[in-house]
C-alpha cells in the first residue's frame, strides 16, 4: 500500500479502499489520509515482524513488463507467466481510479496474484487511457478489451489457453470488467490487425464495489436527483462520452454511445458467471465514495443476472446478500471453479 503520502487524491483514496477495505478504520465508508498512513504503517509492521520485504510486495515481479498492447503511452500491461507444461488459464486484472487515476502496479502487493500462480493460473494487469478529450469512456473501456484480445494473441509465445481468461477489478475496474462479460465479442474476423481478431469474451468476471452502469443519466433513476447534483461531479458532463452538450448527449447518437457503455442494458442469459463483493455496510449515501459504490449498483447487477438466469453468487452485507453456504464463498474460490483449476491451498501471508 503506497497510498500513506500526503495530498492523496480522492479518486487514489477510492482506489485504495477498494483494495483495502480494513483500512476504513471507522467503518463509515470512507477512507481517510490519516486512515491510509495509519493502516499502511501497520502492514509494513506486520511484513517486518515476519520477516518480509518492507516494502510488502507479495509476490514476484511480472514476467514481462509494461508490454505495449496499443498505440497510447498508457496501453501497457504486466504479465506473469505461470509454470506448467499445460497451455494456463489466465486472470485480467483491471484497476479502478473512477478513469482518472489508478495503475496496474498497485496489484503487485495482492496475495491474489501469488494464489494463482501457485494454483497454474498466470495473471496480467492492465493499464488504460484515462478520460480525455481524445479518449472518451467508450474508447477507455475498449481499450481495456484490446488488452484482454492482446492476451489471447499471445497465447502460443505465453503458454495461454485462450478458452479461459477471466477479469476482475475494483471500482472502475469492476465497471469495466462486467461491461467485459456482457458486451457482444468485440472480435473482427476480417481485421488486418490479428490483435483484433481475437474475441474479446470471458470465462467468468469478479466486481468488487463496481457500478451498474455507465449510463450515467441511469444513476439518477436510482439515487435521485439530490444526490447526483451533490455527488454527481465529472460523471454528469457530456464529454465522458466525447460529446459538446447535454443536447448531444440526449440526441439518437448519444443514446447510442450510452446504450453502448450501459452494462445492465447489455446484459443476456449467455453472459459468462459473474462474482459480486460490495462492502459497504449500510444504504447510507452520505459522501461521493457512498454514491459510487453504493450496495445498489451491485444489487441491480446481482437482481438482473438471477432475473436472467446468469450464475452469480453475491456478498452484498447491506442487502442481506452472502454466498450459498454449499458453493464459492469468495473471488479466489469462484474464479478457480470456473476457470477449471484446483486451488493448490498454498496461500500467501
Amino acid at each position: 500500500m503506497v497510498a500513506q503520502e500526503r495530498g492523496a487524491t480522492p479518486e487514489r483514496l477510492q482506489d485504495l479502499l477498494q483494495r483495502f477495505p480494513a483500512a476504513d478504520a471507522n467503518r463509515d465508508g470512507t477512507l481517510t489520509e490519516a486512515e491510509a498512513a495509519t493502516y499502511a504503517a501497520q502492514r509494513r509492521a506486520r511484513k517486518s515482524a515476519k520477516g518480509a520485504d518492507a516494502s510488502g510486495v507479495l509476490v514476484p515481479p511480472p514476467t514481462d513488463l509494461d508490454i505495449a498492447y496499443g498505440s497510447h503511452a498508457r496501453n501497457t500491461l504486466d504479465f506473469w507467466r505461470a509454470k506448467s507444461d499445460a497451455p494456463t488459464p489466465v486472470v485480467v486484472y483491471i484497476h479502478g481510479g473512477g478513469f482518472v487515476t489508478g495503475d496496474k502496479s498497485g496489484i503487485r502487493r495482492d496475495a491474489f496474484v501469488h494464489d494463482c500462480l501457485a494454483a497454474g493460473v498466470s495473471f496480467a494487469a492492465i493499464n488504460y487511457r484515462y478520460l480525455a478529450p481524445d479518449a472518451p469512456l467508450q474508447e477507455v473501456l475498449r481499450d481495456c478489451a484490446r488488452g484482454v484480445q492482446f492476451i489471447r494473441s499471445k497465447a502460443a509465445e505465453w503458454n495461454i489457453d485462450k478458452a479461459r481468461i477471466a477479469a476482475y477489478g475494483g471500482s472502475a475496474g469492476a465497471g469495466t470488467s462486467l461491461w467485459l462479460a456482457f458486451h457482444d465479442d468485440l472480435a473482427d474476423p476480417e481485421s488486418a490487425d490479428p490483435v483484433r481478431r481475437e474475441s474479446t469474451r470471458l470465462t467468468c468476471v469478479g466486481s468488487n464495489q463496481g457500478q451498474f452502469s455507465y449510463d450515467f443519466l441511469k444513476w439518477r433513476d436510482v439515487f435521485g436527483a439530490d444526490a447526483i447534483e451533490r455527488f454527481g461531479g465529472r460523471y454528469r458532463d457530456p464529454r465522458n462520452y466525447g460529446l459538446a452538450t447535454v443536447e448531444e448527449q440526449n440526441s439518437a447518437e448519444g443514446q447510442k454511445i450510452r446504450a453502448d457503455c450501459d452494462m445492465l442494458g447489455l446484459v443476456t442469459k449467455d453472459d459468462p458467471p459473474v462474482f459480486i463483493n460490495s462492502t459497504l455496510p449500510t444504504l447510507a449515501l452520505e459522501n461521493t465514495n457512498h454514491f459510487l459504490h453504493h450496495p445498489k449498483h451491485s444489487y441491480l447487477v446481482y437482481q438482473r443476472l438471477r432475473e436472467l438466469g446468469v450464475p452469480v453468487v453475491a456478498t452484498i452485507p447491506a442487502m442481506k446478500i452472502a454466498p450459498p453456504k454449499d458453493g464459492p464463498a469468495n473471488l479466489r474460490e469462484f474464479m478457480f471453479s470456473h476457470l477449471d483449476v484446483k486451488d493448490s491451498g498454498t496461500r500467501a501471508q
